[in-house]
């Protein structure tokens, strides 16, 4: 496939993101890390002793892949099964850290929410302790989910049921939620743990790593042709219309019923943890299939964002704004797309820096560009020789205004500002401030608008005590996003 091609079906794609809506269904757990050292063996027993310095709770299982999507800059609704514990209070005020997850986990007292505890001592994994219950739902905990799905799934592009096999998606839940997505004519996709793969029989894809299709069909799928083979085997049974199989450093394999074999190699980076990395897959290819696109072109786009996720540590996510910047930088210097990641920008910096330019960094949400965005960007080109913008990415936007906006997604708020003859550089961020862009890249000047005094501008301080200066640039009157949103909604209404 040619490259720019790629480029432009990637971020065609990825632009979609931003409206599409995703109903999750499954097993949501805890993943708890806790972090200490090992300094000496237990007196009691041969086993180290670890004495804990902090512990990590994060959303796992469907709440993770929940947290996938709204990393994306898409739109979730969790349904799921919680005990009545601490974990499920923890599980709950973590993923209400993402506006962007409406959640629905309803209490069942009868069984412990799904906690697993990773001990990890100087970087290593000692031990890990579950805590759960694998036994189906009772009927009447059942019932009440699919009256949930049963609404849920009107106002949604997208169907995932996330099995981990841990009681949620019982055979019974499994087909009613079929069926009700069959009426509604909602495409299913189902990342699958049960070795009987016949009871996801309705799916429109299928999700299982090499392993789990090697258990399901009984064939050995170590090579291109054994995969291809085992995945024609299921099919064949018209359980669904694709498999999209995951294959560790081997890449993905996307079989069709029609007959199509697409394999896909892996971005071969530095891999530090695969855990979640199903997840991400899972969450890349609904959204990639809510916008419209084919399966192979939404695994595509999968593969790209596994490539990303397991070069972090920990249960990770992607952001479309990682992906674009992710992609092969064909002539970045002479190309109008300069979309970069933090990595990728800091060799440009430091060029600039050796050739002796000054650089310039501001940064914003630049949703609905006017006047006011262009005279600051052009103040700021201004103040130095080179400037870079910090973009805030569509998952901060949402903690800081609300679910509605930003009204255009990352990507495309990125093309444009990318567009302007001011801007050298974008970088996309998705923490709630700039302050570690500002660190990594040390910028000689910061601009800000006017309307922020100096002990209000974020990162102000470690410029200033660089040696660098921080300029308040004078705003055009009589332009604001907000103003310029309310007036669309008005006209729309009117």
């Amino acid at each position: 496939m040619h490259h720019e091609m790629q480029y432009d079906a990637v971020v065609s794609l990825l632009n979609t993101f931003h409206g599409a809506k995703v109903v999750v269904l499954g097993d949501v757990m805890l993943d708890r890390y806790v972090y200490g050292t090992v300094e000496r063996i237990s007196p009691e027993a041969p086993i180290p002793v670890v004495s804990v310095e902090r512990t990590l709770d994060i959303p796992g299982g469907a709440a993770n892949v929940a947290r996938n999507i709204s990393a994306l800059g898409a739109r979730c609704t969790l349904l799921g099964v919680v005990g009545a514990d601490s974990a499920a209070d923890q599980l709950r005020s973590r993923l209400a850290l993402s506006p962007a997850i409406q959640v629905h986990l309803i209490s069942d007292p009868a069984r412990p929410t799904s906690l697993k505890t990773r001990y990890v001592a100087d970087g290593q994994q000692v031990m890990r302790a579950d805590c759960e219950r694998k036994d189906p739902l009772s009927l009447e905990v059942a019932h009440q989910l699919l009256a949930q799905f049963t609404a849920a799934v009107l106002d949604t592009d997208i169907v995932v049921l996330s099995d981990y096999a841990k009681g949620v998606l019982s055979d019974f839940v499994v087909r009613e939620t079929m069926n009700i997505a069959r009426r509604a004519a909602k495409p299913v996709i189902v990342d699958p743990k049960s070795k009987d793969f016949s009871r996801y029989a309705g799916a429109t894809v299928l999700t299982p790593n090499r392993i789990e299709l090697q258990d399901a069909c009984e064939i050995e799928c170590l090579g291109d042709e054994q995969v291809a083979r085992g995945a024609r085997s299921i099919l064949d049974k018209g359980i669904c219309d694709a498999l999209v199989v995951t294959r560790g450093k081997d890449g993905m394999s996307v079989i069709g019923s029609d007959g199509s074999v697409v394999h896909l190699p892996t971005d071969a980076r530095q891999v530090y943890d695969v855990s979640g990395a199903g997840d991400t897959v899972v969450a890349t290819l609904a959204l990639g299939m809510a916008s419209g696109g084919a399966v192979a072109e939404a695994a595509s786009l999968a593969n790209i964002a596994a490539g990303i996720v397991v070069g972090k540590r920990g249960t990770a996510t992607v952001t479309p704004g990682e992906i674009m910047a992710s992609m092969p930088a064909v002539g970045r210097q002479t190309d109008p797309l300069k979309i970069y990641s933090v990595e990728g920008v800091l060799p440009l910096v430091r060029e600039w820096r050796e050739r002796g330019l000054k650089v310039a960094f501001t940064n914003g949400c630049f949703d609905l560009i006017h006047p006011g965005h262009i005279s600051l960007l052009d103040q700021a080109r201004r103040s130095a020789d080179r400037l870079v913008v910090g973009l805030n990415a569509d998952v901060s936007i949402r903690r800081l205004k609300g679910s509605g906006r930003p009204v255009q997604g990352e990507v495309a708020r990125a093309t444009v500002l990318a567009a302007m003859k001011s801007v050298d550089a974008v970088v996309i961020f998705a923490s709630d401030t700039p302050l570690e862009l500002i660190e990594a890249i040390q910028p000689d000047v910061l601009v800000k608008g006017a309307d922020y005094t100096l002990e209000t501008v974020v990162g102000a301080e470690e410029v200033m005590k660089r040696g660098g200066r921080v300029v308040l640039a004078q705003i055009v009157e009589g332009y604001s996003t907000s103003d310029t949103v309310t007036r669309a909604v008005n006209a729309e209404s009117a």
